[in-house]
């Protein structure tokens, strides 16, 4: 069996790209996009920060859009690249997003174990984590989507809670103003490139909702479903990050948000009840997004290895549960080795490199659509592209050296297979 089944509806989907995104940033990019923007002296420059990723998220949001109602079947930007602009294009956006995404699950579930686990215990939780929501995702694609919508649940009670004590002056202080961010410093091409960085690292919050389009092969009604779960997916995280960023900048500052690697746990410190239910937030929210994560990244190594991209081994679908078992298998394979060996918490970078990249391919495969295919102006297209170039190459050096030195490796491991296959 090679095909998968279709048994998601729009509320599974959008469950799924919110689990993604609300996971992933919340409580892990505010801090390093405060960082880069310090230089302008202002919170208000993370805010236009923020709303540039969820602008050029939306851009890219709408091109996936398109084109998985197009192709609705798995892999995302792979497939689409490999249809609309050539193979060596869609191999390229799928490997970013395998090797990103690889690096961003290990991410998560350290991630989770910080916040779940008793110190010294860190990595071997990290690991039965992944284990067991392997097992899930093993158990079929509908298991998934329910774990998953009870996540989001308990995320969002959290952060609405978080959110009230907060604001109500329990846990702090309130009233750090928005330009509370210390005396400007450099030059006005310095802020820029600093708000161009924050907005590359923000945008790393905004990627899950591809998880719904490299499971189009999983969806019921695609033409209709998918659009609509991406945007809707889209538009709740927007809502849910603009108040976490405004809460933080109104309790803390930029100064304090830049400061701590933990801001939402800095903001309750004085009320020890709101710290654990931050803890357990940030605990369910890691869980959901890698849960997504694993989701996501097996379907796109089904599709690469339906092509001969991956090993054809992993194209595999399992006759019962009707998923991707054997890329899923290998999947968590790897991240326990990652969790067990490196420290990946810092991957946000790196993560971001390869899906602007991956994004890119998208906004480039959607400018090619004609006709009934084409369901959003070009000009939201050639935005998402230029947007995406743009925030790659102001991204932190470390992480474009990594995914550029990532990237030959990938060049090179198909270059060698197809010689190998010619000859």
């Amino acid at each position: 069996m090679t095909q998968l089944a279709r048994r998601l509806g729009t509320r599974d989907a959008v469950a799924i790209g919110l689990g993604s995104m609300v996971g992933a940033g919340v409580f892990a990019a505010f801090s390093p996009a405060a960082r880069a923007v310090l230089p302008t002296g202002t919170g208000w420059a993370l805010l236009g920060a923020l709303a540039l990723a969820a602008l050029v998220a939306y851009a890219n949001a709408t091109s996936s859009a398109q084109l998985a109602a197009q192709y609705p079947v798995a892999g995302g930007t792979y497939v689409y690249g490999r249809e609309r602009l050539g193979p060596w294009r869609g191999y390229l956006a799928g490997w970013g997003f395998v090797i990103g995404k690889t690096a961003s699950c290990a991410a998560m579930a350290l991630t989770f174990a910080a916040y779940a686990a008793p110190p010294g215990w860190e990595r071997p939780v990290a690991a039965v984590a992944i284990v067991a929501l392997a097992a899930v995702n093993y158990r079929g694609v509908t298991r998934t989507a329910r774990l998953t919508r009870w996540i989001v649940a308990l995320v969002l009670l959290v952060l609405a809670t978080w959110t009230a004590v907060v604001w109500s002056g329990v846990a702090v202080s309130v009233g750090a103003p928005l330009s509370d961010g210390g005396a400007a410093s450099g030059s006005g091409w310095a802020a820029a490139y600093g708000v161009l960085q924050a907005a590359g690292l923000l945008f790393f919050a905004f990627a899950g909702y591809a998880r719904i389009a490299t499971m189009g092969e999983e969806v019921r009604d695609p033409r209709r479903t998918i659009p609509r779960a991406i945007l809707l997916a889209l538009a709740g995280a927007v809502v849910v990050y603009a108040v976490v960023a405004v809460t933080l900048l109104g309790s803390l500052g930029l100064e304090g948000v830049a400061g701590t690697t933990a801001p939402l746990a800095a903001a309750v410190e004085s009320s020890p009840w709101a710290g654990v239910v931050v803890r357990v937030g940030a605990a369910a929210a890691s869980l959901g997004a890698l849960l997504a994560l694993v989701a996501g990244i097996g379907r796109t190594s089904l599709a690469m290895a339906r092509e001969g991209d991956l090993p054809r081994r992993l194209a595999a679908v399992h006759p019962r549960f009707g998923v991707p078992h054997r890329a899923e298998v290998a999947l968590a394979a790897v991240v326990v080795v990652l969790v067990l060996t490196v420290d990946l918490r810092g991957a946000i970078g790196f993560s971001s490199f390869g899906v602007l990249l991956y994004y890119a391919v998208a906004n480039a495969a959607a400018w090619t659509q004609t006709g009934t295919d084409r369901l959003y102006p070009r000009a939201l297209q050639a935005f998402g592209l230029v947007a995406c170039l743009v925030l790659v190459v102001t991204l932190p050096l470390g992480a474009v050296l990594t995914g550029l030195g990532m990237f030959a490796v990938g060049i090179l491991v198909r270059t060698v297979r197809l010689r190998r296959d010619a000859s």
